[in-house]
């Protein structure tokens, strides 16, 4: 790989069919369109759709279409498998665990599907791992690892969305931890721009979308929609990954 890989990373997006929501998705489609030059890819970790109806599918395929660059996208908690991977996967309707991985500029990206069909909180599966484990040893050593996922597998000092994280993360630490070539985490869920380290790596967790959800000193309740939407700008140089973080008013 040669150069810099600049990813646009965003989450929690969703969609319920609300002018109002619509609006504020495609703004941030239309910062990052704005910038597209300088961008390789875009990965969305999740909660695409609010309740993963078809009508929300169907709008939310048609939002992120307008991405004017290549876009990979996983399933949250939020979002139905079987809906989704027909809509935003143009894949037919499935239960099963909805993996994908892409080559990009050089750079592997595994989109790992941590969700768990009926529950909140997140877990990948024997297979998904792997999964994983094959892909990574496909591309070789030389090849960078970006690994992506919606539930955070690590707490956020955030009591509510720690309660619904992803469980079993030390499976995942193992396979990471096999492979020097991984650079990174990105995931979503929290609604709350965040770094911290899972497996002695960056973990950074998108802005939401849709709204903020607080941190504990943050007042009462939970979620925050006077926040504006939020976008990460990761640089991968060789195998390190710095963050940026924007909001979008």
């Amino acid at each position: 790989m040669s150069g810099v890989t600049v990813i646009a990373h965003i989450s929690d997006l969703h969609v319920t069919g609300d002018p109002a929501r619509r609006a504020r998705i495609r703004a941030v489609i239309d910062h990052v369109n704005d910038r597209a030059a300088g961008i390789d890819v875009m990965v969305v970790t999740g909660d695409i759709t609010d309740d993963g109806t078809p009508a929300q599918c169907a709008e939310a395929a048609e939002i992120i279409g307008a991405a004017r660059v290549p876009t990979l996208v996983i399933p949250g908690n939020h979002d139905r498998r079987p809906e989704f991977s027909r809509a935003l996967l143009d894949g037919a309707a499935t239960d099963l665990p909805l993996n994908r991985s892409a080559v990009v500029g050089g750079v592997l990206y595994l989109m790992c599907d941590s969700t768990i069909p009926g529950r909140d909180d997140g877990w990948l599966s024997d297979g998904s791992l792997e999964w994983m484990e094959s892909q990574i040893a496909t591309v070789g050593a030389d090849t960078p690892v970006v690994v992506c996922f919606h539930h955070p597998p690590a707490t956020l000092q955030m009591p509510f969305m720690d309660g619904i994280r992803q469980i079993g993360e030390d499976r995942l630490a193992e396979v990471i931890g096999r492979h020097p070539n991984v650079v990174g985490s990105l995931c979503g869920h929290a609604h709350s721009g965040a770094v911290t380290a899972f497996a002695g790596l960056p973990l950074v967790v998108a802005p939401g979308v849709s709204a903020t959800l607080k941190l504990p000193f943050e007042g009462e309740g939970i979620v925050d929609t006077t926040q504006p939407a939020g976008i990460a700008f990761h640089h991968l140089d060789g195998f390190r990954l710095i963050t940026h973080f924007r909001v979008v008013v």
